[in-house]
C-alpha cells in the first residue's frame, strides 16, 4: 500500500457491512473506493461494521480498527430504534466513538439513523411513530456530529426513494438492494470526497 493510498474504515450496522447487496461491489465500501478513484484519489477499506449493531458496539469497532482509519463513514442508529435504547443512550454512545475518532485525527462522516417508517414490516398504525423516533433519534445524532466537526450525510432524498421505489430494498425488504446502497452512496460520497482533500489535501 502506498503511503498516499487514503485508509478508509467503516463502522456500525449491517448498512455499513452491505447485507442484502447481490454483488460485494454494490456495498457501501467498494462504491465509495470507486468514488474516490474517480476523483484521482487511491484509497482503501476495510469493515468494522456487524450486522445489528447497536451505538453501543461502536467503541468496541474503533478499538478493533486501532490506528489504521484515515476517513471513517459510521452508519448507525436503526438497531437503536428496532430495539427501543432510549436515544440519550444511543447518543451518548455515539458521541463517545466519534470522541474518539475525531481525537485521534480521523476525519468522521456519520451516516444518521434511517427513517423505519418506509420499511414494509412496520404496520401502517405504528409508521407515524417510528418515523417520529426515528426524526429524533437523527436529530440528537446530527447535534452531537456537527459539535464534534463531522459532517452528517442527509439522506432524506434517498428516504423518499425508499418509500417509493420497492426495488430499493433487497429481498427481506429491510436491508437495501444494490440499487440501494448506490443510492445511499451517492449522498454519502462527496462527504467522504471532502473529507479526503482534508487528510491528503486538493488534488
Amino acid at each position: 500500500m502506498s503511503s498516499e493510498t487514503l485508509r478508509l474504515s467503516l463502522f456500525g450496522d449491517s448498512l455499513a457491512a452491505g447485507v442484502g447487496a447481490s454483488s460485494t461491489a454494490d456495498t457501501l465500501g467498494p462504491l465509495l473506493i470507486a468514488d474516490l478513484a474517480a476523483a484521482g484519489v487511491a484509497a482503501e477499506h476495510r469493515v468494522f461494521a456487524v450486522s445489528g449493531a447497536r451505538s453501543s458496539a461502536l467503541a468496541g469497532q474503533v478499538a478493533a480498527a486501532g490506528a489504521w482509519p484515515q476517513v471513517a463513514v459510521v452508519v448507525v442508529g436503526a438497531n437503536d430504534l428496532t430495539h427501543a435504547v432510549p436515544a440519550g443512550q444511543a447518543v451518548a454512545e455515539l458521541t463517545a466513538a466519534l470522541r474518539s475518532l475525531r481525537g485521534a485525527g480521523v476525519e468522521v462522516v456519520l451516516v444518521p439513523a434511517p427513517d423505519l417508517a418506509v420499511v414494509a414490516h412496520v404496520p401502517p398504525a405504528l409508521r407515524e411513530f417510528a418515523r417520529t423516533a426515528s426524526a429524533d433519534l437523527r436529530a440528537a445524532q446530527t447535534r452531537a456530529a456537527v459539535e464534534l466537526g463531522v459532517a452528517v450525510a442527509d439522506t432524506s432524498g434517498a428516504s423518499v426513494e425508499f418509500a417509493r421505489d420497492p426495488s430499493m430494498f433487497s429481498a427481506d425488504r429491510f436491508h437495501p438492494s444494490s440499487a440501494g446502497y448506490r443510492r445511499i452512496a451517492a449522498d454519502v460520497a462527496p462527504l467522504v470526497r471532502a473529507a479526503a482533500r482534508a487528510v491528503h489535501g486538493p488534488r
